[in-house]
């Protein structure tokens, strides 16, 4: 097999960049003249592997951050944006694709930031009598959208708030709930539980505490540790808001909670530790669960987090699914990507999920770019903590390629090579290019239709 090159113009660029450097100086440190590294940043030529020792050498950069990144990530988001019928008539290739995610990815985004104000117009004009009147009726992003895609873009992995909550919880002799309480003590901070009322609420003026007594024990300690990290970690969390740059206040006071809820999460699972602890385990997540006192969707939650530069973990996909297949939560340090708009492949184990309430489902799968993966998915339904309460259903799923199995407890007894043992899965039927998928939903929109009258398959038409 043919070594596939390095274009990696855009990250080169950045890095430059981020040290102050001018091409001129970045060139003689890394051991290249100016015109090859100029080349090199616009991707007319591959980083050779000198370039990729200098970085490493020099700068002591990750240089797996090289091959990663927003392109493939941009490549297809773009793809989903483009399979909109607005953009029916031929659509680019996808080659064209890469070389703006690769060489333009400020284009890129402006793009996908376009097309999303399009859509959100788009929605508001089909429900008009409901927007006529209103004065928050807006065409800019979604806040909703706008803080997903910073985690997205991110790799779901924020490095000063990780190290925060791993400094904070680093006593080797408490846990990180009793040592939330001490702190919260120092303060003059009272917790209390409570029968009713939400999973936590924080009185400022009386200085109370108070979390759900029906809430199971580790959503309580996670809530406490968001709590924590709200008053504790104020400055670093507005720190990092100001270089994300929202668009709204909306967005910012979203994106807040999610650095809470990320501090939360990385102190009940410290990287270093939680990082050790799966690898020894293989993942296995009901030990990995129990050693942390977490749930199985916040261990696989943590999982899909954990890319810090020079120690990352296996690369995982990470997803949860309502029963209308809607995406509530996702994420992928992995090529596979998600629906960014409608449900998710109807043939993906995660549906099945609901079918057989906490046992573990494995499936082996094949996107339609040929690359392999093994996926995990599980019910985590939620109740309500008493008889009559609402059960809010979901199911998440977890997964990597399947050249990480080794380091999975759940690949073993599988039969990883058997081409046919791989199911046929996708992203969303607009973009998929299989042409005899018996759950197809509709047609691709980048192929040709053929419609015979008298004749009738699986489907009403064929694909081309």
């Amino acid at each position: 097999m043919a070594t596939q090159k390095l274009y990696a113009g855009a990250k080169l660029r950045e890095t430059r960049q981020r040290l102050s450097l001018t091409q001129k100086d970045f060139a003689a440190r890394l051991g290249v003249s100016l015109p090859y590294l100029n080349q090199m940043e616009n991707n007319n030529r591959p980083i050779s592997t000198t370039v990729v020792l200098a970085l490493a050498q020099e700068f002591g950069f990750d240089v797996t951050e090289l091959s990663s990144g927003d392109a493939e990530r941009m490549v297809s988001d773009m793809r989903e944006a483009l399979a909109d019928p607005i953009f029916a008539d031929d659509p680019p290739p996808l080659t064209d694709l890469r070389l703006t995610a690769s060489n333009a990815p400020a284009l890129a985004r402006a793009f996908l930031e376009l097309h999303r104000a399009y859509r959100q117009t788009h929605e508001r004009l089909a429900s008009l009598d409901e927007a006529l009147g209103r004065e928050d009726a807006r065409t800019q992003t979604s806040p909703w959208d706008e803080v997903r895609d910073f985690f997205h873009y991110c790799d779901n992995y924020i490095d000063a708030v990780d190290r925060a909550a791993e400094h904070f919880v680093q006593s080797v002799t408490k846990r990180p709930r009793d040592i939330a309480h001490d702190r919260l003590e120092k303060m003059g901070i009272t917790v209390l539980t409570s029968d009713d009322g939400p999973l936590r609420r924080y009185d400022a003026q009386t200085k109370t505490l108070y979390l759900s007594s029906r809430a199971e024990p580790e959503t309580r300690d996670f809530q406490l540790l968001l709590q924590v990290a709200l008053l504790t970690q104020n400055q670093l969390i507005e720190a990092t808001l100001d270089l994300a740059r929202f668009h709204s206040d909306a967005a910012r006071d979203i994106a807040k909670i999610g650095l809470a809820n990320y501090f939360a999460g990385a102190a009940m699972m410290p990287y270093t530790t939680f990082l050790t602890a799966a690898q020894e385990h293989r993942h296995d997540l009901e030990v990995l669960a129990n050693l942390f006192g977490a749930s199985i969707e916040q261990v696989c939650h943590r999982l899909s987090t954990l890319q810090r530069p020079g120690a990352k973990g296996v690369p995982f996909f990470f997803v949860r699914v309502d029963q209308a297949g809607t995406i509530t939560k996702r994420h992928s340090a992995t090529r596979l990507q998600f629906a960014r708009f409608g449900g998710a492949c109807p043939l993906w184990n995660v549906h099945r999920a609901f079918e057989t309430p906490a046992q573990f489902l494995r499936q082996l799968a094949e996107t339609p770019d040929g690359v392999r993966y093994i996926s995990l998915a599980r019910d985590v339904s939620k109740s309500g903590g008493s008889f009559g309460a609402p059960v809010r259903r979901f199911a998440i799923a977890l997964g990597c390629e399947v050249k990480h199995a080794d380091a999975l407890i759940y690949a073993d007894g599988l039969d990883l090579n058997n081409a046919q043992a791989f199911e046929p899965i996708g992203i969303s039927c607009r973009i998929c290019e299989r042409t005899h998928c018996h759950q197809r939903s509709v047609p691709p929109l980048e192929r040709r239709l053929q419609v015979v009258p008298d004749e009738r398959g699986v489907l009403p038409y064929r694909v081309g």
